[in-house]
This record gives structure tokens, sequence and C-alpha cells, in this order.
């Protein structure tokens, strides 16, 4: 009976929507989940600390992105790795790809631990975070950092399930730690009233439940991608190749950070009520972006597995089916963003000012997703073939190089925070163009067969 049920997660037989769909749909609701994390923070915090407290916690979030991304570009790639291996269904250099990731990352944690909770200050004050809620920020970052290993581990685990289809897992995992998340916000910050170190302990500790959870389900299972504690160490040639595939992805999301440091620090200078308006948005975009992500990383996984199997048609037609997926469910909730961003933004913070900075926000962004879609819609399809250097350029050329310097010229000029917001639609645009002339003109699809001769 269990053979049946991880044999419906390979993504290399079946009708091809559906295969995708079911798939997809547990990662959006897993993911819808673990946005109520932040959103729970920024939630709880605005309404039962003030506004103050909602501008540090949203002021940290750039940072946040900043510290991990690197790695969780590595992550990736080790899912493309993983998934093509389970597609060819070579069981053996599988499971070395997955307890070297998990050897990898546990290192990882280590180092971002310490970096999290010693270098954040300086950044945050390089970042011009406002001086009335630096404190605070810094509180609540500490200990968020000091908790790296639950969310890097989180997020091996559960690539891990991805890589080999299996959605409906973490989706479970996430449900029970979100709700923890909630119960825990509301305990330590209303009931015993430890400010904003509550909520970022909060997140840990349900991060932790996550972790538990996962690893308990991988090390019990009875398949071929069954972890066990005494097989984690490194293979050489196994961690060259996920750092191959996922270095490009680390790279591009690490630039990008820093870009977003810079964005970041420019919406700082028009002040704090900025600063949480903006923040509150961004909230709202993080739901907004969960199908473009559920859809990326079914994509992502689909490709892997098809192109490992060598089923190439297959593995085109699942691309052009995921990517219009997502064109057509991100813009439709663009649409709604922009209806009804007053009452969005109002949910998280009272002050005039502040609802205006994030609907101006919102009614400049909202409405070009299907771009957001589309950049990153192609760009899971590359990665899925192994391809992430390409996505690398358009995003470290669009969304940072051109982004920085857009901000850098244009904001001195006109002096007004919509400089800033413009300049995402700008560059999602660019990028958009880019990867699609690639995807028709490349031959993406016998990447791996190439990669495979070259190894």
């Amino acid at each position: 009976m269990e053979k049946t049920k991880v044999s419906q997660t390979r993504m290399t037989e079946g009708p091809i929507g559906r295969k995708i769909i079911a798939f997809a749909v547990p990662l959006f609701i897993g993911n819808l989940f673990q946005q109520l994390y932040n959103t729970a923070d920024a939630l709880i915090v605005g309404r039962l600390l003030g506004n103050d407290a909602l501008a540090a916690v949203s002021a940290t979030g750039t940072l946040i992105f900043l510290m991990i991304s690197l790695f969780e570009g590595i992550s990736v790639g080790a899912g493309v790795v993983i998934s093509r291996y389970y597609g060819s269904r070579d069981t053996e250099k599988m499971e070395l790809a997955i307890h070297t990731n998990i050897a990898f990352n546990l290192v990882v944690s280590l180092i971002l631990t310490v970096a999290g909770t010693t270098l954040t200050p300086s950044i945050l004050r390089l970042m011009g975070t406002p001086e009335g809620v630096m404190d605070l920020s810094i509180e609540y970052i500490r200990i968020y950092f000091a908790g790296s290993l639950s969310l890097i581990m989180y997020n091996v685990f559960r690539s891990i399930m991805q890589a080999v289809g299996d959605s409906k897992h973490p989706l479970v995992y996430l449900v029970v730690s979100s709700v923890m998340n909630i119960i825990l916000d509301l305990l330590f910050i209303g009931v015993f009233k430890t400010g904003v170190g509550g909520a970022a302990l909060a997140t840990v500790i349900s991060q932790f439940v996550s972790v538990f959870l996962c690893l308990g389900r991988l090390m019990t299972t009875k398949e071929e991608y069954r972890v066990s504690i005494r097989k984690i160490g490194f293979d050489k040639g196994m961690l060259k190749l996920i750092i191959k595939y996922g270095l490009p992805s680390g790279l591009q999301n690490s630039v990008i950070a820093i870009a977003n440091v810079v964005v970041q620090s420019n919406i700082n200078s028009f002040g704090k009520m900025a600063v949480s308006g903006c923040g509150a948005y961004s909230k709202i975009e993080g739901f907004a972006f969960l199908p473009i992500t559920s859809f990326n990383i079914a994509l992502t996984t689909f490709v892997g597995q098809n192109l490992g199997a060598k089923e190439y048609e297959r593995a085109k037609k699942g691309a052009k089916f995921g990517i219009i997926c997502t064109l057509l469910t991100s813009e439709l909730i663009g649409i709604l963003i922009y209806l009804l961003a007053p009452r969005l933004i109002g949910a998280f913070t009272s002050e005039p000012e502040a609802i205006e900075f994030g609907v101006d926000k919102a009614r400049i962004c909202s409405l070009f997703f299907c771009l957001l879609a589309a950049t990153h819609g192609f760009a899971a399809v590359l990665r899925g073939a192994g391809k992430a250097v390409i996505p690398m350029i358009a995003m470290l050329s669009f969304w940072c190089v051109i982004r920085v310097c857009f901000i850098k010229i244009m904001v001195p000029i006109y002096q007004s925070i919509n400089v800033v917001n413009w300049v995402y639609p700008l560059t999602w645009c660019l990028s958009t163009i880019f990867l699609i002339i690639y995807y028709i003109k490349a031959d993406w699809l016998h990447a791996f067969k190439r990669a495979e001769m070259e190894r």
C-alpha cells in the first residue's frame, strides 16, 4: 500500500496537468500557512505593541532574506539533483545527494547562527534603520537567528520531500507549526508581555516543530529516499554537483537581497511611517506570491524528474502548462489586491499616513504581478533543467544592477517614494523579456544529458 502512494508522487507518468496541479495545490496551502508565520507576527505586533514595533519587525525582513538567501539557493540545487536521480531511478546517487545535502546544511546552520547574531546590528545601521526602532529590530533578529538550525533544516527536509513529489506531508506539518506559531504569539506577547522578542521566539519554536515532524517522516519511510543518521556525511563529487546547480541560485538570491537592502534603505529615508506601510504591503505581496512559488516548485520538480527520465516532450508540455497557470492566478490576485488595498493595509496598522504609503505601493505593483510570475516561471523551468546560470544572469542584471542604478539616479531627482515603487514593475518586465527569448531560442531540454556526459 505504501508503495502505491509513493508511486503517485512520480511526475514522469500520468496526466501532465493533473500531476502539476495535484502537486502545486498542497504546496500553495502549505506556503499559505508558512506565510502566516511572518504575517501573524506583523498583525499581532502591530495591534498589540504599536506602530514602532511593527516597523521594527518589518525592517528586519530584508536582512533575514539577505542572510539566508545564499544557502536557500543551494538547497534549490540539491532539490534539482535529487529530483533528477529520483526520475531516473538511480537510488544510490539519490541517497548520496540527500545525505550530503543534510551534512552541508548542518554546517551552514552553525555559520548562520554566529553571523546572524553578531553582524546584524551593524548591517541594520548601514541600512539606515530608524533609530526609534533600532533596539527592537536588533532584539527580534538576534532571537530569530539564534534558531537558524530550525530555519535551515526545515527547508532542507521539505525540499527533499518535494523533490520526490511529496507535497502533502510538508503541508500537514506547516499547518501544525503555523497554528502553534499564532498561539505562541498571542501567549508570549499578549499574556507574558515579552514584546517583539516573544514574536521571534514563537517563530523559532514553531519551526523546530516542523523540523522534527519532517525528520520523523523521512527517517521512518520505507522508500528509497529514507534518511539515515549514520549515512549523513560529505561526498565530494555530489557536493560539487549540488553546488554547481545551487550556487547560481544562491548568488542570485544574495545579490538581489543586497539590492533589496538598497531599496529598503531608500524606503527607510522616508521615515517610520513609510517603513511600516511598505512593510505591511510586503506581507500582502507575500500572499500574492504564494501561487507563483507553488507552481515554481512544481515546475522545477516536474522538469527535473522528467528530464532525468529522458521524457523531453513531457517536460516541455508541463513547462508550458505550469507557466500559463501561474500567470493567470497571479494576475487575478493582483487585481484583487489593487481593489482591496486600503482595507488590506489597514489590517496591519491604523496610522493613516502608513496606510497611504502601503496603498500607493500596492496600486503601483499589483497589476504587474503577471510579469513577476512570468520571470519566476521561466526561471523555475530552467533551474529544473540544470540551467540555473541563465536566471541568475537575468536577475542580477535587471533586479540588481538596473534596479539599484534607477533608484540611485531617480530618487534624488524626484524625492518621491513612488520612484522606488515603480522600479519593481520596470525590472520585472525587462527580466521577463530576456528569459522568454532564451526559453524560445536555447536547447534547455538537453542540459542534463550534456551535464552527465561532462561528469
